[in-house]
């Protein structure tokens, strides 16, 4: 197929190139520079989105935030301006993180140029868009994801059809709420034993036989020990996320206190210039109020 990939990030350039491998000829764009590993093959350099929809059938984008989907959609050289076009409709994938109820307003307005739309968040970071083991969390219309589902295994391993347009983006916030819940509960956990006299690696190492382990525990409690804490996942997107999580809960009138608390911790990071540290890292913020690291490193 003709395949159309906007944003080549972190998670975006390995994501397109196992497309690429595949054999689907790639057309693609991007903000910053090209990267060496895509430059490096037959993909195609288009001057914009707009100019990347009119090559292709399908289109992914792959960009940080609400606004960064908008501009590249209904923009200047923007996706729509390459609708409605002659034969097959053409299929816009967002496998951004944004906003689930700006997502549904995108979609119907996609849908009203003669396009189809699917919201296809992913998690898993940057280790699991090189693997290609992503959990890709999908909205949008049955007919259309079985269209889009063979080149998402390319990219992704536990795929889900979850409901129409945002509910895709609900999934992906929901697990975000998740995945920084568990990360502060690490953080307390292994400051509680640290700062108690007892040796953090030893501590996750038994708990993960019990009913405390996770893969929360596992990865992140690791980094916290070894103090390793270059990007996979930015503090400042997982941020990103739980403001969307939060803005979500005021408008349909639920109350979210511990995802409140959580931002606040990443909040505190964030300001003190670590926001593009892993979100492990939010354990610092935990370490500032007790005066006491975790480990030395």
């Amino acid at each position: 197929m003709n395949v159309g990939f906007i944003g080549l990030g972190i998670m975006g350039t390995p994501m397109a190139l196992h497309l690429l491998n595949a054999g689907h000829q790639l057309f693609v764009t991007t903000r910053s520079k090209l990267p060496e590993a895509v430059a490096a093959t037959s993909a195609v350099r288009c001057a914009n989105a707009a100019e990347v929809a009119r090559q292709a059938e399908v289109v992914f984008l792959m960009v940080p935030d609400t606004p960064d989907v908008e501009q590249v959609l209904f923009g200047a050289g923007g996706v729509a301006e390459a609708l409605p076009c002659a034969g097959a409709r053409k299929v816009v994938v967002d496998m951004s993180s944004i906003s689930p109820m700006a997502t549904k307003a995108f979609a119907a307005k996609i849908n009203a140029l003669g396009a189809d739309y699917i919201d296809a968040p992913v998690s898993g970071g940057e280790v699991g868009a090189k693997a290609a083991s992503l959990t890709v969390m999908c909205g949008g219309d049955q007919v259309v994801f079985d269209r889009v589902l063979p080149l998402l295994q390319l990219m992704g391993k536990n795929i889900t059809l979850v409901g129409g347009n945002g509910d895709g983006q609900t999934t992906k916030v929901a697990n975000q709420i998740i995945v920084a819940l568990n990360i502060a509960a690490v953080g307390e956990a292994l400051l509680f034993a640290s700062k108690a006299g007892a040796d953090p690696a030893k501590v996750r190492q038994a708990l993960m036989g019990g009913f405390a382990s996770s893969r929360i525990l596992e990865v992140h409690g690791e980094r916290m020990i070894k103090r390793t804490f270059n990007p996979g996942f930015r503090i400042k997107l997982h941020q990103k996320d739980l403001n969307l999580a939060l803005q979500g809960a005021r408008e349909i009138g639920v109350a979210l206190p511990q995802t409140a608390g959580a931002a606040q911790l990443m909040q505190v990071c964030a300001a003190n210039g670590m926001g593009d540290l892993d979100h492990s890292a939010l354990v610092k913020a935990l370490e500032r109020m007790a005066d006491h690291p975790v480990a030395e490193g």
